[in-house]
């Protein structure tokens, strides 16, 4: 049994084209991220997903938000 906490920590990496692991995904309430429809059984399709998941990341911690950046208002000129 998976730990239902856990899952908000859960990302599918890819949409397999076995069926068994579009039931999974579905039961689970995950939305892959990529489908290129691998059926290889070895990860690959994780690990593909992992520079999405890790520049999402990225983004989250390291990105200025407009007011970190100083940013008040929209510019009437642009």
């Amino acid at each position: 049994a998976l730990c239902p906490d856990a899952l908000g920590a859960c990302v599918a990496g890819h949409r397999s084209a076995e069926p068994g692991h579009a039931a999974a995904v579905a039961h689970l309430g995950l939305r892959p991220l990529v489908d290129l429809e691998l059926r290889l059984g070895e990860g690959t399709g994780a690990l593909l997903a992992l520079p999405l998941v890790q520049g999402a990341v990225r983004v989250l911690h390291e990105v200025a938000t407009f007011d970190s950046a100083g940013v008040s208002e929209k510019d009437a000129g642009a």
